[in-house]
């Protein structure tokens, strides 16, 4: 290649790099703009939301009204300032948040609001297959290996596995808390107190104590993470199916436990749930008596007692909790169900009924469109009729006059003009009339004779 096409291709790259500045122009401008446009929402938010609380408290103060157009518009405010904040949080979801106490510590003051909502779908599809999956099945391995070798190198790394796992697992879900994720605070303080209570096995010394407890722990880890496996797939595909149904938000997570939207299924999850929740118990029994027998326990033994009872306590009394209230809401659904066929019916009917009178409708229509076009021809016909026996008068008259010039009978030129005049009259009425007489005074021979 000589200079001069080095030259060329160089002055194209220039030209390419100053539509690169353009655009990178453009780019700054937008996102001036953007930031101007989220605090403008900002302050709009706020004025909604301080008007509102007016209006709200005038409302209460008008309870006492009693006529019943009063009450009416009171109730229709009361559900317009619901449906109003309903909207005014879907605007939320779409604005940059502000992070948590929790993130602040851990990242700093950062702003980790996702504000294209493909990019937070496939951020919480990552969490779900790397945090729920791949490091499921590692610590499944591990715990695995670990009942098979007892090597303390390799508790180590497991219990270091399991606090990054919790650590991880709770910096993630503050992140899509922040995105519009809606994550139970249970399951969230959850994992809050297993990242606390792997930090506390992480520092347990190597002893009588831990080895006496050490195999428990180990099937423990191995049969949760086995229903934590199963439980991720159910979960995965019901979200899927309630996600397309429209009855979840997409920004619903996989997590431990049983939820309100996780029903369907029941007689398979919920053995496995309280199996792992006895488990949990039977730790705790186990640790509490390690702290008498034998003597000289370490803290760790009632720390980790603790932790495992409230684990016991908070996962069965949030399923409990959930579980009656999901049967009310399933009898709910199905009265509803049954009043929606009914009315469906009802609408059925209706329409029926509907297309029923447009058809009789149309046909009264159709009918009327005859009657009148029949109507029309007759009124025609009638005309025709009119101007035939218009124009047989005229030739009467005519007829007349001629008879009564041959017969030698004179007509005065008023009794002409009369006549005339009649004669346009029928003309213009068109209406069939009877010739009119001739009125015509006949002048007497006598008179002749004297004229």
């Amino acid at each position: 290649m000589n200079i001069d096409t080095l030259r060329n291709e160089w002055d194209e790259l220039t030209k390419e790099y100053n539509e690169l500045e353009d655009c990178n122009r453009r780019y700054i401008e937008l996102l001036e703009q953007l930031h101007s446009h989220q605090q403008k929402c900002f302050n709009e938010i706020k004025h909604q939301r301080y008007r509102m609380n007016q209006i709200t408290a005038s409302l209460k103060q008008c309870k006492t009204a009693q006529t019943p157009e009063e009450k009416s518009k009171v109730e229709e405010l009361n559900k317009n300032t619901l449906k109003r904040k309903a909207q005014i949080h879907e605007i939320e979801q779409s604005l940059p948040t502000k992070s948590g106490l929790y993130l602040k510590i851990i990242l700093g003051d950062v702003n980790v609001s996702i504000l294209n909502r493909n990019d937070k779908v496939r951020y919480k599809d990552d969490y779900e297959k790397f945090i729920k999956l791949i490091l499921n099945v590692i610590g499944l391995l591990m715990a695995f290996l670990n009942l098979i070798f007892n090597y303390r190198a390799l508790e180590l790394a497991y219990i270091f596995l399991l606090v990054w796992y919790y650590c991880t697992l709770t910096i993630r879900e503050s992140i899509l808390k922040v995105n519009g994720s809606r994550i139970k605070g249970w399951w969230r303080a959850h994992h809050f107190i297993s990242t606390a209570a792997a930090g506390v096995l992480l520092v347990w010394p190597q002893g009588e104590h831990w080895q006496l407890f050490r195999t428990q722990f180990m099937y423990f880890n191995v049969y949760i993470n086995i229903v934590q496996y199963l439980q991720f797939g159910y979960q995965k595909g019901l979200l899927y199916r309630l996600k397309a149904l429209g009855e979840r938000h997409n920004m619903d997570i996989t997590i431990e436990g049983f939820h309100s939207w996780m029903w369907r299924g029941l007689s398979f999850l919920l053995p496995f749930l309280f199996g792992g929740y006895t488990f949990q118990a039977y730790n705790a029994w186990t640790l509490y008596k390690l702290t008498t027998y034998p003597p000289g326990a370490p803290w760790h033994v009632s720390v980790m007692c603790g932790f495992f009872l409230l684990l016991f306590s908070g996962n069965i009394i949030t399923t409990l909790l959930v579980v009656p209230e999901k049967i009310r809401e399933r009898a709910k659904e199905r009265y509803r169900l049954q009043s929606m066929g009914t009315s469906m019916k009802l609408r059925k009917m209706m329409r029926n009924s509907i297309s029923e009178t447009d058809i009789s409708s149309q046909q009264l229509l159709a009918n009327n469109k005859l009657e009148n076009s029949t109507s029309f021809q007759n009124i025609g016909d009638a005309a025709e009729q009119t101007t035939t026996t218009t124009g047989t008068a005229a030739t009467i008259d005519t007829t007349t006059k001629t008879s009564s010039i041959s017969t030698g009978n004179a007509i005065t030129p008023a009794d002409g003009e009369v006549k005339q005049n009649q004669h346009k009259a029928q003309q213009q009425q068109q209406q069939p009339q009877q010739a009119p007489e001739q009125d015509v005074e006949l002048t007497k021979p006598e008179d002749k004779k004297t004229n």
